[in-house]
Order: structure tokens, then sequence, then C-alpha cells
């Protein structure tokens, strides 16, 4: 019996023995062949720079195995706040004089997760220390079209004393999906010429314009990735830094749908448009920071309802300056007959046609909760010109043979005094137009752009906007804005 007790006993003593063995390598094996179970170490040195009353940029040192990492992971006060792939983050839409904590954390492709970087804490700046120079003025934005000096317009005849901010129209999107002049032969001495009026204007801005009606074909793809996104952010602050302006606009002709039937659209242009402008706004701000000063992001968006559904306005406002509705071509040669370039206010008219003002597209845009400050309202020094309109109601909603679109300076010039043209003003939609039996033209004038300007004013908008300055050479139009928006 003693033999049998010590056998069982050694037999157990070399059981256990195994298994501890056979544990300890089966552990070891399991370990070695799942390496996907390590995280990834945690990022380093996180900074804040460029704190401002709503937004701070972030920056770290990479994880020491950044090959692996996916993105970055930012938490703002222990709540997730959004992700990088890059070592930067623009922080918006923060509040004024608040203090926050933020700290990042490296995720990678197999979603394992590293441990917390240092934490930084911040206080964002009074509200009434503003980052733009300008901000809490009205706005008086021009466009200034390359194409001009064609005609021997030149930026250095621009009335830059009655501007705060001046557009240049436009830069192109490469077939790498980065910015590049438009205009190559012009565009140098343009650009030069365009800086130069800041030695009359010291607080006068000047962005780069990129897109347009006939350049936004490439807006989609450079949109889709994080990849082209961040590509395309980076020539935008290289183009601005390169040619001296204070600023990006994108002019995009249009997310989702519209546009030139050659333009590449998506479905997830509306989202992507978001994440292509809050791209730009951290490489931005990141520039910012180290050059001490901001950097202006601005958009040129549509004034009809399938644009306000066709892009994010409430979310893409945090990543804004400010934005510039086209509140003009509400009508024009596309219509089967004639209208109103720009009513302020829809009428009761009778008509053939769709009804639209500009009343109704601010409205649009400030119930989809996109902040009036921030709305610059389009104005045109332009009209359309329609031929062979048949001779009731003074021309207006009658059907036409051809159109062209004229200059206010053409205007002037060949028709408004002239004989056989007579001025008309419509009550309610408080715009003028021409007509002399057969040739009608829809424009602005100095009585309408008053009446705009009360408009601003009363809803509280960011300011106006014009398209486009080479139209209006004497100034006569660029006075009446100036002196309606004191």
């Amino acid at each position: 019996m003693m033999k049998k007790s010590i056998m069982k006993t050694t037999l157990w003593a070399v059981s256990v023995f195994m298994l501890m063995i056979f544990s300890c390598f089966y552990n070891g094996k399991a370990f070695a062949a799942k390496p996907d179970k390590i995280a990834p170490t945690a990022p380093g040195n996180l900074k804040a720079s460029g704190v401002t009353d709503t937004s701070v940029t972030l920056s770290w040192e990479a994880s020491a195995d950044n090959v692996g990492v996916k993105e970055y992971q930012i938490y703002k006060n222990n709540t997730y706040l959004g992700s990088s792939t890059s070592t930067t983050y623009a922080a918006n839409g923060l509040s004024p004089a608040s203090a926050y904590q933020f700290y990042v954390k490296a995720k990678d492709a197999k979603g394992n997760v590293s441990p917390d970087s240092n934490t930084v804490s911040v206080t964002t700046t009074s509200a009434s220390t503003p980052a733009d120079p300008v901000s809490g003025q009205p706005k008086m934005v021009g466009y200034y079209a390359a194409w001009a000096a064609y005609y021997n317009y030149l930026p250095n005849q621009i009335d830059a004393g009655k501007l705060t901010h001046i557009n240049y129209a436009f830069a192109n999107i490469g077939s790498d999906l980065k910015l590049t002049l438009g205009y190559p032969e012009v565009d140098p001495n343009n650009i030069k010429q365009l800086n130069s009026l800041k030695q009359t204007n010291p607080n006068l801005k000047t962005l780069i314009s990129v897109g347009g009606w006939n350049w936004s074909g490439r807006f989609s793809d450079a949109a889709l990735t994080d990849a082209s996104r961040t590509a395309f952010a980076d020539s935008c602050v290289d183009f601005i830094i390169k040619y001296g302006f204070d600023g990006v606009d994108l002019d995009w002709e249009y997310p989702v749908s519209g546009g030139l039937a050659t333009n590449g659209r998506r479905p997830e242009d509306k989202q992507n448009f978001t994440l292509l402008l809050q791209k730009i706004r951290e490489k931005l701000d990141a520039r910012g920071s180290q050059d001490n000063r901001h950097y202006l992001l601005t958009i040129a968006g549509g004034a009809d309802n399938s644009y306000v559904n066709n892009v994010e306005l409430a979310k893409l406002a945090q990543y804004l300056d400010y934005a510039n509705i086209m509140t003009y071509d509400l009508h024009g040669y596309w219509d089967s007959h004639t209208d109103l370039l720009a009513p302020l206010y829809s009428n009761t008219d009778t008509s053939p046609q769709y009804k639209t003002s500009v009343d109704q597209a601010v409205t649009a845009w400030l119930n989809a909760s996109f902040p009036a400050d921030k709305l610059v309202m389009g104005i045109p020094f332009y009209g359309y010109l329609y031929s062979s309109v048949n001779q009731a109601n003074n021309g207006l909603y009658q059907t036409f043979a051809g159109a062209n679109s004229i200059s206010y300076q053409a205007i002037k010039a060949d028709y408004l005094n002239k004989t056989g043209y007579t001025r008309y003003f419509h009550s309610q939609s408080m715009v003028p137009w021409l007509f002399n039996g057969t040739v009608f033209i829809s424009y602005e004038d100095p009585q309408s752009i008053a009446y705009k300007t009360d408009y601003i004013k009363s809803k509280k908008l960011g300011g106006a906007m014009v398209w486009e300055l080479s139209q209006d050479p004497g100034g006569e139009l660029l006075n009446a804005l100036y002196n309606g928006m004191k």
C-alpha cells in the first residue's frame, strides 16, 4: 500500500510539473502567435498652441511604434473628441474663456489602444479678442477674376479702401489633387499687384479662391479620403505661403449634385466636404501657430435648397471664418422666360416659372443652423440681357430668343438712360430692370443695393460679397455698397 501511495504521489507531482511546463510553453507560444494584443506605446510631449476664443491646435510626438498606428484619438475633458492620422489636431467649437484638458491615445489597425499621453490644460481666450483683426466689422468681400487682366482691369485699379477682403479667382486643382495656378501667364503679376494693395489698406486680407464653375471637377476626389484631403490641405498651405495670401476660399460648385456634367460627384460628398474643411482648418492652424497669425478659411456656397441639403452647414460652420452665399443667378439665360437676376424678396406676381429670392436663400441657411454673423451675402455687379422679348408686362416673365451676361459698366454705358429704354423697379422684389420693347435687362443699381445693405444689417449678417469687381470699374456700385454698410 505504501508503494502504491508513493507512486500515486509521484505521478501526481510529475503531472502537476508537466502541466506547469505545458502551460508556460503554451502561453509563450500563444503570446508569440498573437502580437496583435500588444498595444502601441503612448504618444509623447502633447502640446497646445494657437489658442483662440473657440479653438486650440494640439501637437504631439508619434508613438515609438508609429508604423503600426492607424490613428490618434483625441480626448477633451475625458470625452472622445475626434481622430487624426497626423500628429496635429485642431480642436474647434470651444467656448470662450473656458478651461479644457486634452490627452491623446494611439490606435493601431488591430484595434489596440495605447495608454494616455500626457495631459495638457488650456484656457481659451475671451471672445473680445478676435483671431481675425477685422472680426466684428461688417465684411466687404470682393472677388477679382484673373481674366479681368486680359481686358486691362488690373488689381492695382481696385479701390481697396472700401474692402476688407479680396478673393482672387481662381486657382485650379491639378491631377495630383493639389492647388495650381489657373492663369499662369497673368497670375504672378496679378497676385503681386493684389497684395501690394495692403500698403494702402493694412487691414486688407487677400484669399485665393479655388474652383469656381469651370474648375470644380476634382473637388470630390480631393475630399474622398484622409490621404487625399491631407494632400489637398497641405497644398493650400503651401500655396498661400508661396504667394502671400491670408487664406483660402473654396468655391466647390457643387457637392453631391449640380455643376458641370463632367464634374466628379458622389453622395458622400456631403460628409467629405465637412472633413475636407476640418483638415484644411487643422493645417492652417498648425501653420498659423508657427507663424503667430491666423489664416482664413472661407467658402462660396449655393443659394438654392439643394445646396443646403447637400452639405452639413451646422457642422462645417465651426471650421470657417465665414461663408459667401452666392445670392445671384437666381434666374438667368437657362430659364424659359425673362426674370429677375437677384430679387431680394419673392413676389406675388403670376409667373410661368419658379419663384426664388435672396431672402429665401438666406433664410434656408439660417434655418440650417449656420451662424448669421458668419454669413456674407452676395451681390452681383452684372446683369442678364435678353433679346427678342415680347412686349407684355414691360418684358417681365416673357419668352426670349437669346440671352447673355453683361457688366454694370456696359449697362450704364450703352443702355441706362438711353433713348427708348425705360427703367422699372419691382416694388416687392426691390430690384430694377430695363426694357425698350424688345431688349430686357435685369441688373443691380444703387437703389437696389441700398435695400440689400439694409437687409444685411437687419438680419445681423456678416457682411456683403461682390461678384465681381472688374464689372464696375467706375466704382458706382461699390460706393453704394460701402456707404450702405456703414
